[in-house]
């Protein structure tokens, strides 16, 4: 037994001799307790060092490379080794498992540990080539092209399809292009024609503002080590696609996007060669045939690109969900369970909870005790804190309260130090009640939710000379629920096409933390302290890159699924729990399909979703016609010319085969046909289960489908019945939702997932 040990241990150091000259990475290597090989060494520590004596070079010392022997806590030890060593010590039997060593302490860009992606080898986020070949498109504003998160070393090639441009302008040139960023342009047509004065920003593809800067690094920035925002949530900061290619294409100015530049910059990239269109732009909801963001992504879905847009901001209002087209992935915000506490202790003892980002090296000398002054009564911009709203001889050396509304966030605490405030608490009101959006301060602030604020104002109102300090707590991971639905994220249901339920998902979208230009600091930061690298930005704006990303995982994994089958697979993986188990919140109740869509994203299930609901574009067209737009509106659209009647006729019982579903009740009952392909394994049946909405009677048939081959496509079809009495009126209800779950016999994994949203029409 012991030779053909030893032979096997022999070939395998042969073999590897070929294969030293790689990137050293350190892994923990966890091994069976009653190995075969361990009573050939006297101690514990020899029989770890053997493992690597028979991975590397013989002229190499094994203790080199062994950072720790594990005796107590696991049998097993901590090593640096090569990915070609790794591959070899795998097929050893007496290895169990081994793991890349990660930090598990405070992360940045912590939404893709949020998200269950790890670099482990076992992992999908490996699986999948970290979206390796994919190209991501973003329309925003601009790129910071030197940021560490744009480097491009160990990057591929350009791929060989790519036929964009690096465009030179103000402070950029083609050398700021590399296998990372491999493209950017500018588009001003739309802007000067509004705006023909000199605009103070940079007429390039640079980033003036870092919004650009920060989504593009979101979606595919690579590695960066020791990321941090003035001290908080260090770690290591990754996109969630970090093995893409990002092309840029800047649209939006200091004074916002022009359609016309938006429009010019989705043509030039679909000629391009991109894979992913990212879009963090948007206004209110508009008829598809008036918005060129749904007219140029049509196109973009035809040639096979995914479109990904953010819902807008403007929730929690209902039918405020904007880039609603059925072909575009529209994408609402969710919380992370990360805090930044910045309690706010009152003179008379109590305690209000709020969260700040204010530059950790300056807390020790900043955390005094104040007096609190709140310039309220009938001059309202003193309370927003507005510019030049705030006498000084009444704020001079004092804690200013400071509503949020009208003017930014930032812009008030720069307001308050103008005036000689000392400190700042800036507090929600009605509309924002508990929403947690951080910020960096020029001086010691927080925010303090709704409730609290009510609060900290009584308090002043009932002394002479109301006192409090703010005290920083750092950052804190785990211990909130989350996700949950941002409170500003647009809400469903489609205010022009309420067929199609919208959002479609929602994404880590609150106190997001990625890459800012070098040397623009939030604003009005002192020059000390501009120089920073990453910065926190909460916004849909926010949730969309993540899922552009998402998106290129899938991709790289799947060449040749269309852009529906890509949506299809993030949609009917995505979670309906947050991670202890409970339902998503929206506020202090469940999230129903209007905020959350299919729930949250779970990239990790959707690289791998079982079945996929594809959409072929000619069946975009059949929708069109059945929501009764015209001729002329559908030929703006897809530039097609089409007869709806005739359509209409040769599809009689249409219905978009969307992932989700929404039954609009007109009369008692209706029919939905839809068709999933097979992308899991062969010979795998699947049985339907149903939680039908209140009111509504669902019937499905075939309660099976089985398929015998990888590809293959079946059809169901599903009838909802309106009960008696589940109608709108005074009484009763007018919305309901449920949800239908494909289930795979065998692999419990494959959970295909379409939530039901269902509404009654008034008479």
């Amino acid at each position: 037994m012991e030779s053909k040990i030893q032979l096997f241990f022999l070939t395998l150091f042969l073999l590897i001799l070929t294969n030293h000259a790689q990137t050293l990475g350190t892994y923990i290597v966890q091994l069976h307790p009653h190995g075969t090989t361990r009573t050939l060494f006297n101690s514990k520590l020899k029989w770890h060092l053997s493992f690597i004596q028979q991975t590397i070079s013989s002229d190499e010392d094994p203790s080199s490379r062994l950072l720790y022997s594990y005796r107590s806590a696991m049998d097993g030890f901590a090593a640096q080794l090569t990915e070609s060593e790794l591959e070899y010590l795998q097929k050893i039997p007496d290895v169990i498992s081994i793991r890349p060593d990660r930090q598990l302490q405070i992360q940045t860009t912590y939404s893709y540990k949020f998200l269950g992606l790890n670099p482990a080898r076992e992992n999908s986020w490996y699986q999948s080539g970290f979206g390796r070949g994919t190209i991501i498109g973003v329309l925003d504003t601009g790129v910071w092209p030197e940021s560490p998160s744009f480097n491009d070393h160990d990057m591929p090639p350009v791929p060989k399809k790519w036929k964009g441009i690096c465009q030179s302008g103000q402070a950029f040139n083609s050398s700021n292009c590399n296998r990372k960023l491999i493209g950017a342009r500018y588009f001003t047509k739309g802007h000067f024609a509004v705006s023909p004065t000199r605009i103070p920003e940079y007429l390039s593809p640079r980033d003036s503002s870092g919004h650009g800067t920060h989504t593009s690094s979101t979606a595919g920035g690579v590695p960066v080590a020791m990321a941090n925002v003035f001290g908080y949530a260090k770690g290591v900061a990754r996109g969630m696609a970090p093995g893409a290619h990002i092309a840029v294409y800047k649209v939006c100015w200091f004074n916002g996007c022009y359609n016309s530049d938006i429009m010019a910059a989705m043509d030039v990239a679909i000629r391009d060669g991109v894979d992913i269109l990212s879009l963090s732009l948007g206004g209110f909801p508009v008829p598809l045939y008036d918005d060129s963001i749904a007219i140029g992504s049509f196109r973009a879905m035809e040639k096979g690109i995914s479109v990904i847009c953010a819902a807008g901001n403007n929730g929690p209002t209902e039918m405020s969900v904007a880039n609603e087209a059925p072909w575009i992935a529209t994408i609402g915000a969710s919380t992370l369970d990360r805090k930044f506490p910045a309690i706010v202790r009152m003179g008379n003892g109590q305690v209000l909870y709020g969260e700040s980002m204010y530059p950790v090296n300056r807390i020790a000398s900043n955390s005094k005790e104040l007096e609190l002054v709140y310039v309220s009564g009938g001059d309202s911009e003193g309370q927003f804190c507005l510019k030049g709203s705030l006498p000084k001889d009444k704020v001079q050396g004092k804690m200013v309260v400071c509503d949020r509304g009208v003017n930014g966030r930032s812009e008030k605490g720069q307001v308050v130090k103008e005036a000689g405030g000392a400190a700042m608490i800036l507090t929600n009101t009605e509309l924002n009640l508990g929403e947690d959006s951080v910020d960096v301060h020029v001086l010691p602030a927080t925010l303090v939710g709704f409730d609290e604020s009510v609060t900290l104002k009584a308090y002043i109102n009932s002394t002479t000379r109301p006192l409090a300090r703010i005290e920083f707590g750092g950052t804190v991971i785990g211990k909130s629920r989350a996700p949950a639905v941002a409170r500003f994220s647009a809400r469903g249901p489609s205010f022009t096409n309420p067929s199609i339920l919208k959002p479609d998902v929602i994404a880590p979208g609150v106190n997001i933390i990625a890459a800012w230009p070098q040397n623009l600091g939030p604003t009005g930061l002192p020059e000390d302290t501009r120089r920073v690298n990453f910065s926190v930005m909460s916004g849909t704006s926010m949730s969309c890159p993540h899922v552009s990303g998402i998106a290129a995982l899938i991709r790289s994994a799947h060449k040749k699924w269309s852009p529906a089958a890509i949506k299809s697979a993030i949609m009917t993986t995505a979670d309906v729990i947050d991670h202890t188990g409970k339902p998503i919140l929206d506020e202090d109740k469940p999230a129903n399909a209007f905020a959350m869509g299919a729930g949250n994203v779970n990239p990790q299930r959707a690289l791998n979703p079982g079945l996929v609901y594809d959409i072929r574009p000619d069946d975009y067209v059949n929708h069109l016609c059945s929501i009764g737009y015209t001729r002329s509106e559908i030929f703006s659209i897809t530039h097609r010319n089409v007869s709806c009647h005739a359509m209409m006729q040769m599809n009689r019982g249409f219905s978009l085969n969307y992932p989700s579903i929404s039954v609009i009740f007109k009369d008692g009952m209706t029919r939905k046909i839809r068709r999933v392909s097979n992308v899991g394994g062969p010979n795998s049946i699947y049985s339907v289960e149903v939680v039908a909405p209140q009111g509504v009677k669902v019937i499905v048939k075939p309660k099976r489908l089985v398929f015998k081959q990888i590809n293959q496509s079946l059809s169901y079809r599903v009838w909802f019945i309106s009960r008696k009495g589940a109608k709108r009126g005074a009484d009763t209800m007018d919305f309901a939702e449920g949800h239908l779950t494909w289930v795979h016999s065998q692999n419990g994994s494959y959970r295909v997932r379409s939530p039901i949203a269902v509404s009654w029409k008034p008479k």
